[in-house]
């Protein structure tokens, strides 16, 4: 087992100056189960307070004992089905599917009005993006934000969920609709990987809210009132998209650390 440095232990010990929340919830689990890098952080203490120390133990070790038997572990299949979804992602997800029918339905009696699957297609994803994971949605999400696993690798994990969702109904919407499934599922990548781009600046959901705001004042209203597509959603426009998707990706890349602190997620 690889114990955790004086240096690192003296850090933490002191309130955790320089160390991002994941390190310090490894080191808290590392601590539960290793006596030696324990002693080595208490070493120092006086002797009051080891004594304090002592009898907290003692008591807790008491009240495990002396309490239920722990509860039986959830199935394999269950906790791999919380890292890539939860339940309250289920609503939102069949709302942006509804969303996007009614969009192809509107389309059909609504003659001469620009393509709304293609208006909508870059916000589609976004609802379930900002909720995917949160302290406000998940009801685990405490659980899950005290691991080491937590951070960019869980947001992608339930954002690729939202997408498996998400991408069907569109390229069905654009199909039926007579549009271009390319213009349709490109600016819905490139405003996914903004979204979480963006969030590791001012948290995830608030990310989404302020493009789709941006989008649905900026462009949809606008397309609709004059009745006319605006160029970066009309054919030759794909590339542009492409572009800008894997920049975004890059940010997010670069910048995959700053999920590690807990306002990225909010």
């Amino acid at each position: 087992m690889t114990h955790i440095s004086s240096a690192v232990l003296a850090r933490y010990a002191t309130g955790g100056d320089g160390l991002d929340d994941a390190t310090v919830w490894s080191i808290e689990v590392h601590l539960e189960t290793c006596a030696p890098c324990r002693d080595g952080m208490t070493g120092g203490l006086g002797d009051d307070s080891q004594a304090m120390l002592d009898r907290v133990f003692a008591g807790i070790d008491s009240g495990i004992a002396a309490g239920p038997p722990p509860a039986r572990q959830s199935r394999p299949w269950s906790a791999a089905r919380r890292r890539w979804m939860v339940g309250t992602l289920v609503p939102w997800l069949v709302m942006t599917v509804a969303v996007i029918a009614c969009a192809v339905v509107m389309q059909s009696f609504w003659e001469g009005v620009p393509s709304l699957v293609l208006l909508l297609a870059p916000v589609a994803p976004l609802p379930g993006v900002a909720v995917a994971w949160t302290r406000r949605t998940d009801p685990a999400w405490e659980l899950i934000a005290a691991t080491p696993s937590a951070g960019v690798a869980m947001l992608l994990r339930r954002t690729l969920a939202v997408l498996l969702v998400v991408i069907p109904a569109l390229a069905l919407a654009s199909a039926g609709s007579g549009t271009s499934p390319a213009l349709a599922l490109l600016p819905c990548l490139a405003f996914t990987a903004g979204t979480i781009a963006l969030g590791a600046v001012i948290g995830v959901a608030r990310a989404a809210t302020v493009l789709g705001l941006a989008w649905v004042l900026g462009v949809l209203i606008p397309s609709l009132a004059t009745v006319s597509l605006p160029a970066f959603l009309r054919p030759g426009s794909a590339g542009a998209w492409v572009l800008a998707t894997v920049a975004l990706v890059g940010f997010v890349a670069v910048r995959a650390d700053s999920f590690r602190r807990q306002n990225s997620w909010r």
